[in-house]
This record gives structure tokens, C-alpha cells and sequence, in this order.
């Protein structure tokens, strides 16, 4: 059975050659333990981290590979970026869009340390502008944390220009990557960039389980996990060198060899053409959803350039009937519900009944978009006819 895979936002398949090909070469030939051994496979074993560090430098523009740290997934990156730096008293800004692997952690401090925090809100046009940002900044306004790009609408917002914001009033600024990290242009030292969290599973075509972390060198988070690190095993406190002061426990070599694969790939395509061939995608679905009698689409005009996320509702229809109808009669995977961004669902005024998110990845085409678009035609028809 062939599968129409339209939810590359929630983790990108299929993978590029080579991907599998690499995890299975260390499990196969030196599966063990990096950090902790002198002998020949270890040594393997931790250059393989230490290639990947390096090729996800060249992609973010990191001059010392090693203020890249790998984790699970991008939510415990920004976990650990939130919970290591924020203080009692702190302000942290942040958008109506944020996930709630944003979102979580900064109302947990703000329960347990009495941080304050703003959501600033996009405008009728749907999209974030400077100044927005700029007035709700105060004197104990520590952090900056925003979304690149919108999970649910894939609104892009100005990073460069915010991260030239948080610099001029000496604010640290954080960036979810979660859906541009191998679609957008990210610069961390063009883009003042402090911290920047991203998945290895999404748009940089690794497998689950992947993800990291970028921490600017005058920046000392609290680790949020302690234990064994393969170096300082002497000292009782958590080391200071990098990245063992944030990488506790044994790495997940395998992962991060295909990791390494899917960046590679990255690389070889171009982020330009990467970001133009899911946006046309994207852009054509917006535009024909329209003309489509009973359906909405949600998010800045489709003039508006976005990442390849789409949102769509059909009048009379549950999200998740629609979207188990497309995967079941039509052989086309989206996702539906909230998408875990109860915020971008108020700020889109969908928070009664969530949307149908049909996302585009580097593997789809025009006959995946024609078949999206033919069952949408046929299900809002079905729904009208009752």
C-alpha cells in the first residue's frame, strides 16, 4: 500500500540514503561506549559525535563545535535552556504561537519561581513585527524565547531582526528551531543567536531520538542532569568543559551517526532549495484549499511566504474525523487536533475544535499535493450532501 506522507512537521520520512545505512555500521562494528575508553571502538564511537558536532556548525554558522550538545529531542534542549538560565524575578517575552515544549517549562517557573512572562500577539495580518516585541521589554527582561516558525501555521518570524533586538538591550535570546532547523537559513553569530534548540527528526532528516542544543560560550547553564560524563570522573561536582558539562550518560551514537547522514544531506541540497520546493508545495495547497467550497485555511495570506505546514478545517467536520477519513480511505497521513500549541490555536481561533495540518517535506511532489487537495474536495462534498 502506498502511503501519501504529509506530516513531516511532527518527523520527516522518508529518510535520505544513508541514514539507516549509518546506524546500522555502528551497531554492527563499534557500538561502544564514547568518552569512556581509550581503546580503538570507543575512540570511533566519539568521532562520530564529534563529525556530527562539526557538519551541524557548518549548517548553523557554530564557530566551536563542541557549545553543541546532543539530547533526545528538542524539548529537552529547551528545557534545559529554560530551567539551566532562568531566575527568580526574571521577565521572559515570547509569541501567542510558542509549542508547548516553549510554553510548559516557562508557566512551570512561573509557578515555582514568580517569573513573569509575555506572550506577544501576531496582528490582523497574522504576522509578528519588531516593535511588538520591542514595548513589552523592562528593566528585569532576561530572556527572549520565540518559535522560528509556526508548528500550526508556519508563519516565519523575523529572527534576525529580533535577535539584533534582544543584543542592543543585553537580552539573551532563545530560538525554538523545531520547524526550520534544515529548511531555514539559521546563522547564530549573524542572527545573535544565544541559544538554539532544534530535533534531529524533523527537518534535518535524522531519526527520533535526536536533537541538540547550541550555547553561546558566555553563557553557564545549570545542568539539569548530572552523572557520569567520561571526563573529571574525580570531582564530585559536574564537569565545566564542554559538551561533557551537559551530556550525562552514555550518547546515542547510533542516532547520531544517522543524524550526521540526514545533515549531511542538508548540506548537499541547500537550504534554499529545500525551503522553495516545500514552500511551492505549500503555497499551492493554501491556494486550491481556498477555492474549495466549506474549507479554512488558517495563517497569513497564501502570498506569505511560510515553512510547509498548511492548516485547514472542513465546515461540519471534527479535525481528527477528517484527518483518520484521509488516512484510512485515501492512504494520506496528517495530523489533527492541537497540535500541542493550545496558544497558536487561540491566536488562530481554532481553540473550540483544533485543524487538520497537512505538512510538506523534501520527498513529496505535485501527485502528493493531487491527492491531498481530491480527497479534501471529496470529503467537504460528503460533508455538505450530509
Amino acid at each position: 500500500m502506498s502511503i501519501t506522507y504529509l506530516d513531516n512537521a511532527a518527523s520527516s520520512w522518508p529518510k535520505p540514503p544513508g541514514v539507516k545505512e549509518a546506524m546500522i555500521e555502528v551497531l554492527d562494528q563499534y557500538a561502544a561506549n564514547p568518552g569512556r575508553g581509550g581503546h580503538t571502538l570507543a575512540i570511533k564511537a566519539s568521532r562520530v559525535l564529534f563529525q556530527t558536532r562539526v557538519q551541524l556548525s557548518r549548517l548553523f554558522g557554530v564557530d566551536n563545535p563542541n557549545n553543541l550538545f546532543f539530547y533526545p529531542n528538542a524539548t529537552i534542549a529547551l528545557n534545559q535552556a529554560i530551567k539551566g538560565y532562568v531566575k527568580s524575578g526574571d521577565h521572559i517575552i515570547t509569541s501567542s504561537i510558542e509549542h508547548n515544549s516553549v510554553r510548559r517549562p516557562l508557566e512551570y517557573l512561573h509557578k515555582t519561581l514568580g517569573v513573569t512572562i509575555t506572550y506577544v500577539q501576531p496582528r490582523e495580518d497574522q504576522l509578528f513585527y519588531l516593535e511588538d516585541f520591542e514595548k513589552e521589554i523592562t528593566p528585569s527582561t532576561r530572556l527572549l524565547v520565540v518559535s522560528h516558525a509556526s508548528n500550526l501555521t508556519g508563519v516565519i518570524l523575523p529572527i534576525a531582526e529580533l535577535g539584533q533586538l534582544a543584543k542592543q538591550h543585553q537580552i539573551t535570546f532563545l530560538v525554538d528551531a523545531s520547524q526550520s532547523a534544515g529548511v531555514l537559513p539559521i546563522d547564530v553569530s549573524q542572527m545573535n543567536i544565544d541559544m538554539l534548540a532544534f530535533p534531529g527528526h524533523k527537518g534535518l532528516y535524522g531519526p527520533q531520538g535526536t536533537g541538540g542544543l547550541y550555547v553561546t560560550d558566555s553563557i553557564d547553564l545549570e545542568p539539569l542532569i548530572h552523572g557520569g560524563t567520561g571526563s573529571q570522573s574525580e570531582a564530585i561536582d559536574q564537569p565545566t568543559t564542554r559538551p561533557d558539562r551537559y551530556e550525562s550518560g552514555t550518547a546515542n551514537t547510533v542516532g547520531v551517526a544517522g543524524l550526521g547522514v540526514g545533515v549531511s544531506f542538508v548540506l548537499e541540497k541547500g537550504i534554499s532549495h529545500i525551503h522553495q520546493h516545500e514552500w511551492q508545495l505549500a503555497k499551492q495547497a493554501l491556494e486550491r484549499l481556498q477555492t474549495i467550497e466549506g474549507v479554512e485555511v488558517y495563517g497569513p495570506a497564501p502570498t506569505v511566504e511560510r515553512v510547509g505546514v498548511v492548516a485547514f478545517n472542513i465546515a461540519g467536520a471534527d479535525a481528527s474525523e477528517v484527518s483518520f477519513i484521509l488516512d484510512k480511505e485515501y492512504q494520506i497521513a496528517t495530523r489533527a487536533g492541537y497540535h500541542c500549541t493550545p496558544l497558536g490555536h487561540e491566536t488562530s481561533g481554532t481553540q473550540d475544535k483544533g485543524a487538520v495540518r497537512a505538512s510538506f517535506g523534501i520527498y513529496n511532489d505535485e501527485n502528493d499535493l493531487n491527492q491531498l487537495i481530491m480527497a479534501v474536495q471529496e470529503i467537504s462534498e460528503a460533508f455538505r450532501l450530509g
